[in-house]
């Protein structure tokens, strides 16, 4: 199974977008087509990448537009950009979403208290290659980290590319703990303070910051799987999600995506054109102790 790209609009402005296809070149959602498994037998996952290690620009899946292409996220009009707070620069991992899974936001989660923050299941990838935006890998399941972003549940998944050369060596979390020290401090670090510097609180975490392990993440992972399918079969109310898809919905669902209205889609927006500059400021770096 394969998957391939289309650039739209200007990398770095407001009419960037990122269409997927699959193999057959037909145009699909990454939220809803791309199925949540690779290998089901051996708990291999797909993952969608957003952003790759260290950049900085907050791409994500559009879950409320039409085919739900990568976009960058905008806040007050601006596109928007994590900082860097030192010592970090942009993302430490290749940062993206696992499909077909959602964290639903009338769901209150009985392990963090909070209910879902609406969006894919989160994954930080921890490979040794810096991925391309828009890259659909596999990815074996390492742990979990369960983080309260404003009074929601945004768990972030710890996985590695099972193309990785030291793939082999990654089966749970105590093995990110041993091979690569200080990575998991690191992760905790980062999503705790990167908002900071936009005059946001710290987030926190529940578990005392605790990572679980790879059991706990599958099951997590599943039943995000299976608010989902409650999502796509219309069994809860999506309000603002787009929940249009080319290849799941039958016929007779109002989700229906056809290849018709795909393609007219993705050509009412921009042609692919020149990359903008990124502004300066993008490179700065911030200081501060925590209180």
């Amino acid at each position: 199974m394969s998957f391939s790209v289309e650039q739209r609009g200007n990398q770095n402005s407001l009419s960037y977008r990122l269409f997927f296809k699959n193999a057959e070149g037909k145009y699909i959602s990454p939220f809803h087509d791309i199925p949540m498994y690779a290998d089901e037998g051996q708990n291999i996952f797909h993952m969608v990448v957003e952003v790759p290690r260290w950049t900085n620009a907050k791409m994500e899946i559009a879950t409320k537009d039409l085919l739900n292409p990568i976009k960058q996220d905008v806040k007050k009009g601006k596109l928007r950009y994590v900082a860097n707070v030192f010592p970090h620069k942009g993302y430490i991992w290749n940062y993206g979403a696992i499909p077909q899974t959602w964290e639903d936001p009338a769901h209150k989660d009985g392990d963090t208290g909070c209910c879902g923050d609406n969006d894919p299941i989160d994954v930080c990838e921890i490979g040794s290659k810096v991925c391309s935006r828009g890259d659909v890998i596999k990815v074996k399941v390492l742990g979990i980290l369960a983080m309260i972003d404003e009074g929601e549940t945004d768990w972030k998944v710890i996985a590695i590319n099972v193309d990785d050369p030291e793939a082999s060596e990654f089966n749970n979390i105590g093995d990110v703990r041993r091979l690569k020290p200080g990575y998991l401090e690191a992760t905790v670090n980062w999503f705790r303070r990167y908002k900071v510097p936009d005059g946001k609180p710290e987030n926190q975490f529940a578990f005392n910051e605790e990572f679980k392990d790879k059991d706990f993440a599958i099951e997590v992972i599943k039943s995000t799987h299976n608010f989902w399918n409650t999502l796509i079969s219309q069994k809860v109310n999506a309000g603002e999600l787009n929940c249009k898809n080319t290849c799941v919905s039958a016929g007779d669902s109002p989700f229906c995506c056809s290849a018709d209205e795909a393609t007219a889609a993705v050509g009412e927006t921009w042609p692919c054109g020149k990359e903008e500059p990124v502004p300066s400021s993008v490179d700065k770096w911030f200081y501060y102790e925590r209180k």
